[in-house]
């Protein structure tokens, strides 16, 4: 598997001052939250029996500011996505509204880019793709649904990919959906944008990582160590 070469980068732990717990806290609270089907409140109690007294809404908070660090952290770790991607929409409740949560897979189950919108419309497609091609390059196969959106950004942007709209062909993140729809459900309801989006897009780090697809937690033996290993070798570098 081929994967992106970078040096990580140096440690910088400015991103923990003034904080009253160590990092290593308020990682195992982030990991927790956004790995298991847990609320926030439930991290808090779990803390609790450990002897570390902390509020959800700080837990929260945490979430909220680590996840992007995190994500970016990562990021030189991450394996090259392959040259089919698989894309569909799926939905989420914000404040009780609908929100639709754009999602592009690979070939090999990694979950290549989310963009949470208020509307599923050309707009809202054409700037999903875009920030996936600023960040992957352009595929050679593109697997949608009929969804007339996607095939005219499709056509607008990557004219040269194949777009493959067969029936069945997209069953692959749709079921891959499912693990996104099993965490949000414990949550009592996003409540911003902002929210929905740090969390589906910590949810993806977590699914990345989890199924091998960062340079990250390699030197377990143990698979389901990983996250782990993963959030231990990052705590270094945020």
């Amino acid at each position: 598997m081929r994967y992106h070469q970078s040096q990580q980068p140096p440690v910088d732990r400015s991103a923990f001052v003034g904080c009253r717990f160590p990092a290593e806290v308020i990682l195992l609270a982030v990991r927790w939250y956004l790995r298991y089907g847990l609320s926030y409140r439930d991290v808090e109690e779990l803390l609790a029996e450990r002897g570390i007294e902390v509020d959800h809404v700080t837990i929260y908070r945490w979430v909220q500011r680590f996840t992007p660090m995190l994500i970016d952290a990562a990021r030189p770790c991450r394996h090259a996505v392959g040259g089919r991607w698989f894309v569909d929409e799926t939905y989420v409740k914000v404040a009780g509204r609908w929100r639709y949560v754009y999602r592009v897979t690979g070939e090999l189950g990694q979950v290549i880019d989310v963009f949470v919108s208020p509307r599923r419309n050309i707009a809202a497609a054409r700037r999903f793709f875009r920030t996936a091609l600023v960040a992957h390059g352009e595929p050679d196969e593109v697997i949608t649904d009929l969804a007339q959106a996607l095939e005219t950004v499709i056509e607008e942007l990557i004219p040269d990919a194949f777009h493959n709209t067969d029936q069945y062909a997209n069953n692959r993140v749709e079921c891959d959906h499912g693990r996104l729809k099993a965490r949000l459900r414990p949550m009592r309801g996003l409540k911003t944008d902002r929210t929905a989006s740090v969390v589906v897009r910590g949810h993806a780090l977590i699914e990345n990582l989890r199924r091998g697809h960062y340079e990250l937690g390699t030197e377990t033996p143990h698979p389901h160590l990983r996250i782990a290993a993963a959030f231990d070798e990052l705590t270094e570098t945020i």
